[in-house]
């Protein structure tokens, strides 16, 4: 019965892990593309800074964030 179970959950919790990561990246590109070509136009404008950033880009920053975000959070459970 158990197994049963865990078979009819296992395709709406990886539907739901899919659609959380394609939110995230687009989340991610949107604030790319909103905010860096205000906050640094003059490096936008010479090409040091892309003004947009494609999906695998959009992938590694969230890694990163990611990233950063877990050892903040192991940092501060340890005060």
């Amino acid at each position: 019965m158990k197994k049963n179970w865990l078979l009819a959950i296992f395709p709406g919790a990886l539907a739901l892990m899919i659609i959380s990561l394609v939110v995230a990246l687009l989340i991610v590109k949107l604030l790319w593309a909103w905010t860096i070509p205000d906050l640094f136009p003059g490096a936008v404008e010479q090409g040091l800074i892309a003004r947009s950033i494609s999906w695998l880009t959009s992938l590694k920053v969230a890694i990163l964030v990611a990233v950063f975000a877990g050892i903040a959070g192991v940092r501060k459970d340890r005060d």
